[in-house]
């Protein structure tokens, strides 16, 4: 097994600015790195597109580990502040990874763009953090969202999960209390418990066909949530998982019945309405009333 290289970035800084350069002391296995000054004699060679993306564009103390051919952001100064610019590309292998809280409590960022490469966000990647948006390229080959990634950004408005996400992580966007709206794109499997729990500002949400279970507290506190359409392969319900979500009116089921206990709808009083065609229901559901379809306002 080849060895893991850490390494701290020590780059102008194109982007954005940031807080005080950490300690080359912090650690003895991380190291600084200075970009080498360019030759004075070539001062007119222009600059390839490689050496753009090789560039950190964002702050001289991201550090990252290299494991084979890709690497992994594992860490930033915590004063960095503005837009983070993630580049594809350091010392010419792929950025594939942003690691467990890498960016946790900068909270002084205001946005970040992660480049097409990066296949999986880490567990609280992004937690405690001010960024307003979360912006992604067009060919992204994002897969997983871990647990906590976004969670308690507060200031967070937009954010389209991209289309190649298979799986989103407990608590994921948990208190992104200025999150609007959202859409789960169509191959998500998995979507943990309490992902988008205290989201009091969301209105709209798309569920995927894909989905086949809402777990125990995906949408507790999602107060300003109206209306939701739950797809019919979903089997199951969890406990509390549309919790004090005070002005949901209107839940629509596609499919059979899922199971459910007493405590899906715990403080919240919506009506639920179903297919005719479908089956395994009563006049109550989950302690609230069930009408069909066609008797929604």
């Amino acid at each position: 097994m080849r060895p893991i290289l850490l390494f701290s970035v020590s780059l102008p800084l194109l982007l954005g600015s940031c807080g005080e350069k950490s300690s080359p002391e912090d650690s003895e296995s991380v190291h600084e790195n200075s970009t080498p000054p360019r030759e004075e004699a070539e001062p007119e060679e222009p600059i390839t597109e490689n050496e753009l993306e090789d560039a950190v564009s964002v702050n001289p103390n991201l550090k990252y580990e290299i494991k084979g051919d890709e690497v992994t952001i594992t860490d930033c100064d915590e004063g960095v502040s503005g837009k983070v610019v993630i580049p594809a590309v350091i010392e010419g292998k792929s950025v594939t990874g942003i690691g467990d809280r890498a960016f946790q409590k900068c909270i002084r960022l205001t946005s970040a763009t992660i480049p097409d490469s990066v296949t999986s966000i880490g567990e609280g990647a992004f937690n405690t953090c001010s960024v307003t948006s979360i912006i992604f390229g067009e060919k992204n080959q994002l897969m997983s969202i871990g647990g906590d990634a976004f969670s308690n950004c507060p200031l967070l408005t937009e954010i389209t999960i991209p289309e190649s996400v298979t799986s989103i992580g407990p608590r994921a966007f948990d208190s992104c209390r200025s999150l609007i709206s959202i859409t789960i794109p169509d191959r998500v499997g998995k979507i943990g418990p309490g992902a988008f729990r205290d989201c009091i500002g969301l209105t709209s949400i798309k569920i995927p066909d894909s989905i086949t279970g809402i777990e125990f507290r995906t949408f507790d506190r999602c107060r300003s949530l109206t209306t939701i359409t739950i797809p019919d392969g979903v089997t199951s319900i969890g406990d509390n998982a549309f919790k004090e979500c005070s002005n949901l009116t209107t839940v629509t089921l596609l499919g059979n019945a899922p199971k459910a206990g007493e405590k899906v709808f715990e403080k919240s009083f919506p009506t639920v309405y179903r297919n005719p065609e479908t089956t395994g229901w009563g006049d109550m559901f989950a302690g609230r009333p069930v009408k069909l379809i066609s008797e929604r306002p």
